[in-house]
């Protein structure tokens, strides 16, 4: 169970908010649920509406700079206006949905550095909204991506870090405005052309995107340069097929069309 207070910013003695989820883990399309519980302060107060948001520390590209920003999405309105009168208590039962796109924070129960998904719960009073800090949410793969996950793993591929680019990839129908890149290691057999290989899921309910960009090591007066795979994962056969073998086929054919080996 997570447990989370703020004294409001709002003025002394004004309200204060506590939110619990039941249980923070959680997958992409998956829901999680909690209460939210608003206990007066001092005087009358009136609530204009309660809000639950997700938000994820994403990267942004502006001109030749970059910077990372806590990127909201999935927003919901659990409460509308009500009076809450000085040291009454109102509490509200919720069920957040979780985007089929939400990024990984976890594999095999480890968290995959560089990811954060949390909730923040939002009071509306009197003209101003004030934020708590993020609940941490924990999204463990899909069963799809954990088989996919696994495979690089078998290959000999080794996590590097993960994070969340704000953009889209083109030719891949995304519902969020970022994307989450898993970045490994690459073995000793595909060390000799890649640097680094980062791997992202676009999930959908019934299938998902796999996309595979290989970085290519630069040479003293070469440049490095990129190549791509991108294939559709079915969730209903996805058992059905040797991952460690397609994996490593996608590979070599992305890596010959860019003259990487």
């Amino acid at each position: 169970m997570v447990f989370k207070k703020l004294m409001q910013a709002l003025g002394v003695g004004g309200p204060q908010v506590e939110t619990v989820l039941h249980n923070p883990n959680t997958t992409p399309g998956g829901v999680v649920t909690g209460e939210v519980t608003v206990i007066g302060g001092e005087h009358d107060s009136d609530i204009k509406g309660i809000n639950l948001a997700l938000k994820t520390r994403v990267e942004v590209e502006s001109g030749d700079s970059e910077y990372q920003s806590d990127l909201e999405y999935a927003k919901v309105q659990i409460a509308g206006p009500f009076r809450l009168d000085d040291g009454a208590r109102h509490s509200i039962p919720f069920q957040l949905h979780i985007p089929w796109e939400a990024p990984l924070t976890h594999f095999y129960g480890r968290p995959l550095h560089g990811t954060t998904v949390g909730v923040a719960t939002e009071l509306e009073v009197a003209r101003a909204v004030d934020a708590t800090d993020l609940d941490p949410i924990a999204v463990h793969p899909l069963p799809a991506q954990e088989r996919i996950l696994t495979a690089f793993a078998n290959l000999g591929f080794h996590f590097r870090n993960a994070d969340c680019e704000k953009g889209r990839i083109w030719g891949v129908h995304q519902e969020l405005p970022f994307y989450q890149e898993i970045e490994y290691y690459p073995p000793t057999r595909y060390a000799r052309g890649i640097n680094q290989l980062e791997v992202t899921f676009v999930s959908y309910p019934q299938s998902m995107e796999v996309v595979l960009e290989l970085d290519k090591r630069g040479g003293l007066f070469t440049e490095g340069h990129d190549a791509f795979a991108r294939f559709t994962v079915d969730y209903a056969t996805v058992d059905n097929i040797n991952w460690e073998q397609q994996l490593d086929s996608y590979l070599q054919q992305a890596a010959r069309r860019r003259g990487l080996f």
